[in-house]
């Protein structure tokens, strides 16, 4: 393939050496994601980060520990990172869609290397913040890219598995940004600036790594179906499936041309805005994406990536040195207890890789939702135990561990459910001519979540103490009726297939799949519509004319995706009547 440079290891490997190669890749830049966020954990402890650059505190001089005096420059220091990722998110998707997953990557890593050089070289809190913005945008960029790029490259059989993979990489990122910081404590006895800018300098080891090998990758051949790359597409397809299964590559390869020359149609309705405000009624400039229902699409992976932030992650990562103390440790080991909590979290991950896609993403949330609303009900029961026997020792520690334990439990159900599922969901869920855009929308609910929770967990924590917890074993227990009303699984679907999944006006779960169910057994072969050049959903209706069991006899004509256009329900054409 002479449009592919020579040095692509596209031509080296194929079949699941070229899709593990991939997600290497794509594993490295969410180890930058996981450590990224980590880091700021022992930053924000530095005795000169926080008392002489960033005068946010002063100096416990017993203690030797960092005393917050201005919590809301503290964290507006630390939020500020999360518009940076909202605002990172929305640009990528939107330069993704026009130059390709490759090239956003290395523009990413670039972006974040500045945003990182500029944070190691602070000098006080305004620095500080510019700083994290731009990191923050690089950040979100490689965020909402790198998902799609692995989910668009995997098979439909395992694409849970290589993202549940990468999210491990996610928490090892984490882990290591723990440790590291722990370790650069003991440094000067912690009065050294190494403390805190050898972690935040780290960072920029593997983004400059990343951009260095990710130019030998194959480009997304999805995304080189759309911009009419064709040849390019139908090559890196057959080396991602392999030359003995060229016959199932060739029909996947088709399925993908099918569904982008038809949603070419609806890319004037495919702008932020218009996806956004998709979901409101079309008296007032709403369901411009007829039948495709983007706006829904939309409205469940900002939600689902909120949820995941309220169902108690944050408030966990944030306060285990309290829950730690309040079981009667020292704060050395506590540090250090919380540093182990971090290990047990990245190894319950691995757990995704093996039941995601045997399960199902549904599924998954449930049982994560169960075992982590039960924990925080009791890490919040047991907390108040701890505090009521304030005067009696082992009561104390005897309670205090118990809350600790459930501690462990929470991160443990978190890691192997709730921690992959919101990623990717977005990543699978929308057409192609908008699946970067589409991610996008989660990275904004993951960088809202976030920044809500950074904002009101100390106040919360201040006023109503360990009933906090309970707030997060309601956000559990919410979840799963949520959940199972309103998102249709996904697992083991082909991404062409999506279209056929929200095709349903109803937006509940029930009316979906009944809808999915009845177009596949009316139509067989409905995603195999490439050779008849006719949608697979219209605008309107659901199904594309000529669709019915046997074939396209009917030798009905291609339907518009815009609603009010020629071909589209509304245009009086007779052609148009529902199948």
């Amino acid at each position: 393939m002479d449009l592919i440079s020579k040095h692509n290891i596209v031509h080296r490997y194929e079949k699941r050496k070229l899709l593990i190669a991939i997600n290497c890749v794509a594993g490295l830049a969410i180890f930058f994601f996981g450590y990224d966020q980590g880091m700021m954990g022992s930053v924000n402890v530095s005795i000169d980060y926080g008392v002489n650059r960033m005068k946010y505190g002063h100096i416990d001089p017993e203690a030797k520990q960092v005393v917050v005096d201005n919590s809301l420059l503290q964290g507006g220091i630390v939020s500020v990172y999360y518009l940076g990722t909202l605002v990172g998110c929305l640009l990528g998707g939107w330069i993704g869609e026009k130059v390709g997953r490759i090239k956003v990557i290395g523009l990413a890593c670039i972006w974040a290397v500045i945003g990182a050089s500029l944070q190691t070289s602070a000098m006080n809190a305004d620095w500080m913040i510019c700083a994290r913005l731009i990191n923050g945008i690089g950040t979100g960029m490689l965020n909402v890219i790198v998902p799609v790029w692995a989910t668009e490259t995997a098979s439909h059989t395992s694409r849970g598995q290589f993202v549940a993979i990468e999210f491990t990489l996610n928490i090892f990122g984490v882990v290591v940004a723990y440790w590291l910081g722990f370790g650069c404590s003991f440094v000067d006895d912690g009065y050294s600036p190494f403390v805190w800018r050898f972690p935040i300098a780290f960072q920029i080891i593997p983004l400059i790594f990343l951009f260095a090998i990710v130019w030998f990758f194959p480009e997304s051949p999805r995304w080189l179906v759309k911009v009419g790359r064709e040849e390019e597409a139908r090559y890196i397809l057959g080396r991602l499936r392999g030359e003995d299964e060229y016959g199932l590559a060739e029909a996947e390869f088709q399925d993908i041309r099918n569904v982008a020359e038809l949603e070419k149609k609806s890319g004037k309705v495919n702008s932020y805005f218009h996806m956004f405000w998709d979901v409101m009624p079309k008296k007032i400039g709403g369901g411009s994406s007829g039948q495709l229902h983007i706006g829904r699409r939309v409205q469940l992976v900002i939600w689902l990536q909120i949820l995941q932030e309220w169902i108690g992650i944050a408030g966990v990562t944030i306060y285990a040195n309290d829950i730690f103390n309040q079981a009667g440790y020292s704060v050395f080991k506590s540090r250090w207890i919380a540093g182990i909590n971090d290990i047990f979290y990245m190894f319950s991950t691995l757990i995704a890789v093996f039941t995601l896609d045997r399960l199902g993403r549904r599924v998954t949330l449930y049982w994560g939702c169960v075992v982590m609303g039960i924990s925080m009900f009791l890490a919040g029961g047991f907390s108040r135990l701890s505090q009521n026997n304030a005067d009696d020792e082992y009561l104390k520690g005897a309670y205090g561990a118990a809350g600790a334990a459930f501690t462990f439990l929470f991160t443990f159900g978190f890691g192997a459910t709730w921690l992959t599922v919101p990623w990717l969901y977005p990543a699978e869920i929308f057409p192609l001519q908008c699946r970067a855009k589409g991610n996008a929308w989660g990275v904004v609910g993951w960088s809202i979540g976030n920044g809500w929770t950074v904002l009101l967990l100390p106040t919360m924590f201040k006023n109503i103490s360990e009933k906090t917890f309970y707030v997060f074993g309601a956000c559990n227990a919410i979840s799963i009726p949520i959940v199972w009303a309103l998102y249709p699984e996904s697992s083991q679907r082909t991404l062409e297939e999506m279209d056929l999944l929200f095709a349903s006006d109803s937006w509940w779960n029930w009316d979906a799949e009944k809808t999915f169910a009845r177009l596949k057994e009316e139509n067989p072969d409905l995603v195999q519509a490439a050779r008849r050049h006719q949608s697979v959903v219209s605008g309107e209706l659901g199904l594309g004319p000529g669709m019915e069991r046997g074939g396209g006899k009917g030798g009905g004509r291609a339907m518009s995706l815009i609603p009010g256009e020629k071909g589209s329900p509304g245009d009086g054409s007779d052609e148009n009547e529902k199948v």
